[in-house]
């Protein structure tokens, strides 16, 4: 059991179970009804997406290339996600990893400039079964 850190959009793994869409916003111009049939998300889960305020400041740091600036996000996301519901949230998700397989996602391209790359280090951190 386990849990996969993917990209929405992009085809499911086998064996993936369910996938939960940590993003601020849904897909554009994608009907609801679709999310889960074009390889989005089954559950949208925005808890675990930084605020709008974060969002523009990592799409700065990616434009920029800028580490100081990356690193700056990251310590600003991972204060959010120590806040008590967030850091509830990743306990019970590490909690889950030993039970069942399912995957968090973001649509960045590069898993590296993107919040999902931090949700993985915090689930590691709690001990979660990463796949």
């Amino acid at each position: 059991m386990a849990i996969r850190i993917v990209r929405l959009g992009d085809a499911r793994a086998h064996g993936e179970g369910l996938r939960i869409g940590t993003v601020r916003r849904p897909p554009r111009g994608v009907p609801k009804t679709e999310f889960a049939s074009r390889n989005y998300y089954d559950v949208w889960y925005p808890a675990l997406s930084p605020s709008a305020e974060l969002v523009a400041k990592a799409q700065d740091a990616k434009e920029a290339a800028d580490i100081k600036a990356w690193r700056s996000f990251e310590k600003s996301f991972r204060a959010e996600m120590a806040q008590p519901e967030a850091s509830r949230t990743l306990d019970l998700l590490a909690a889950l990893s030993h039970q069942t397989n399912f995957s968090l996602g973001c649509y960045c391209e590069d898993e590296s400039h993107c919040h999902r790359s931090i949700l993985r280090a915090l689930l590691k951190e709690r001990s979660a079964e990463m796949a």
